[in-house]
């Protein structure tokens, strides 16, 4: 099973901020003498510029009368979202991660930004890519790093990069046609990975005031036990911890769920057990608390935290007709999804750091076809766009279904305005 893997997209240093503060932001360590209290205590959410395309369909619906759509969409740009750092060069990237963090710092703001550039991503599907070999992205990873210095950030590392790793990828590797060579060239291939994602944790988590999260995936495509081993290979034990749900779509309950058994897990298996004793999350939720309280007493000091992305899951995953579709890609543009939760720090949960936006709202998953020879995606009639390209069809759902809505009220719309 799959998750949804949104494109990498230039980021554009101009922002906007919102008054999502916390008193403590993602478990910092207290503010040190040299720091000013109140940088180091409170901060915002950074919103970088967003996609044009947003405001362009916004200026249309307005022309139509159809002002609070348009609202919601101005609303939804302007909400605090990640950045996918695109930089193709080490010189690239450092630049583009330095203006991203400068505009952060004048706005007394906190970047989330991804990396998302390991070699052989995503299996060369919809989101292929990825830099050439371990060397290449070593580098490109010493530049984000340089680029971030010492300033205030939140840092997801490759989303999908372990819940996918090349031993999981359909058919043998495309440079050789042996069997028994090919299974031998993804078995060297996944060892690269685990270590490619772990020096990038161990660079990034030296940072003094960055923040590090490996993807862990969704509740719906990896149980615990089989995710746990993988993230720490991954180094997890150098990160603050892992994200969860990043460009899908379940809820919050299952999220939370997830979470807490992956960072309960992590702290079993830290102490000497095995992953395959963990609760996992087909586990009856009484029988898994029972084995909880037995053996890892929630003590979020001591544990793994995780952030989770709220972007899309206003409405939950999406069930496909029965029978319906050979492949139903329940990941890729689904219809009827909706906005989830804002972004904040104020969880209310004590291992869930932060609900943020990381996949960018209103960006296309990549072209759908369910099983079907296309070019249609079957189940909305039209040609989806490519992963990452603005889909106003989708766009438009995520703000009509968003929950909590985003739309004002009918009898009161508010004036125009966009981040520029």
């Amino acid at each position: 099973m799959r998750t949804t893997r949104p494109i990498l997209r230039t980021a554009l240093p101009l922002a906007l901020t919102t008054g999502l503060t916390s008193a403590l932001l993602l478990g910092s360590p207290p503010a040190l003498a040299t720091e000013d209290p109140v940088d180091a205590l409170t901060t915002s959410l950074y919103a970088p510029r967003a996609n044009p395309q947003a405001y362009r369909q916004a200026d249309e619906l307005e022309g139509a009368k159809r002002s609070r759509e348009a609202a919601g969409l101005r609303a939804m740009a302007r909400t605090p979202h990640a950045v996918w750092l695109a930089g193709r060069t080490p010189d690239e990237v450092r630049r583009e991660t330095r203006a991203v963090m400068r505009d952060a710092a004048r706005r007394r703001a906190t970047p989330t930004l991804v990396l998302y550039n390991v070699p052989g991503r995503d299996c060369s599907l919809y989101s292929a890519g990825g830099l050439r070999d371990s060397a290449e992205y070593r580098a490109w990873v010493g530049a984000v790093a340089e680029g971030i210095g010492g300033g205030r950030a939140v840092v997801v590392v490759e989303p999908d990069a372990l819940a996918l790793v090349p031993a999981d990828c359909p058919g043998g590797a495309k440079d050789t046609k042996d069997a028994k060579e090919a299974e031998r060239v993804k078995a060297t291939r996944t060892a690269a990975r685990y270590a490619q994602v772990g020096e990038a944790v161990t660079t990034l988590g030296t940072l003094p005031r960055t923040k590090v999260y490996v993807d862990a995936g969704h509740p719906a495509w990896h149980t615990v036990d089989s995710i746990v081993p993988r993230l720490v290979k991954g180094g997890v034990a150098h990160a603050t911890g892992f994200s969860v749900n990043v460009s899908n779509y379940s809820t919050d309950d299952a999220n939370a769920w997830y979470g807490r058994l992956v960072s309960s897990c992590l702290a079993y298996v830290d102490k000497g057990g095995k992953a395959s004793a963990c609760p996992t999350q087909k586990w009856r939720r009484a029988d898994a608390r029972r084995w909880l309280d037995r053996h890892v007493p929630l003590d979020p000091g001591r544990m793994k935290h995780f952030v989770t992305d709220t972007s899309r899951n206003g409405q939950g995953p999406w069930s496909p007709p029965a029978g319906k579709y050979r492949d139903a890609q329940d990941w890729c543009n689904p219809p009827a999804r909706g906005l989830g939760a804002r972004p904040t720090t104020r969880t209310g949960d004590p291992l869930n750091d932060a609900n943020l936006w990381i996949k960018t709202p209103g960006e296309s998953d990549g072209e759908c076809l369910r099983g079907t020879k296309g070019p249609k995606d079957p189940e909305r009639g039209t040609v989806d766009p490519k992963a990452g390209v603005w889909f106003p069809a989708q766009a438009l759902e995520l703000v009509r279904l968003a929950n909590p809505a985003i739309m004002p009220p009918e009898n009161r719309v508010p004036g125009r305005g966009r981040d520029v």
